[in-house]
């Protein structure tokens, strides 16, 4: 059995240990339907270099992560390392889109509507009435 078998679970994700990993998954994803996901990275050692990847862009940072009991990609969208959103997507090449249309530079608002399994976590504080 090979370490990204190993570490992503045959049953669970076959494509992605036939690619090595998710890293290399999304790469072949996004070059198959021209997409632009930027510059993608993964761990150097351990578990994670085959479960996790990051998506980067001058927009800001796309985690991507694998669910252990049930197959979905776990995607955080961070902005100087805050999470801005995040959401759980079924299907790879759905991650794949909304990092192209985040790094084309769709705002957050246009993310959650195109692609609703992403979610804004930001809240913007109402204002404070101020007492005479």
């Amino acid at each position: 059995m090979s370490d990204a078998s190993t570490a992503l679970g045959v049953r669970l994700y076959p494509d992605l240990v036939e690619r090595d990993g998710l890293a290399p998954a999304l790469i072949e994803t996004a070059t198959t339907h021209q997409l632009d996901i930027g510059r993608v990275t993964a761990p150097d050692q351990g578990r994670a270099r085959f479960t996790c990847a990051e998506l980067h862009s001058d927009m800001g940072v796309v985690c991507v992560g694998l669910g252990s009991q049930a197959r979905y990609f776990m995607v955080d969208l961070r902005i100087d390392d805050e999470v801005q959103a995040r959401g759980d997507a079924m299907d790879l090449l759905q991650v794949a889109q909304m990092a192209a249309a985040w790094r084309a530079g769709a705002t957050l608002a246009e993310l959650t509507a195109r692609f609703p399994f992403m979610e804004a976590t930001k809240r913007h504080a109402a204002p404070v009435a101020q007492v005479s």
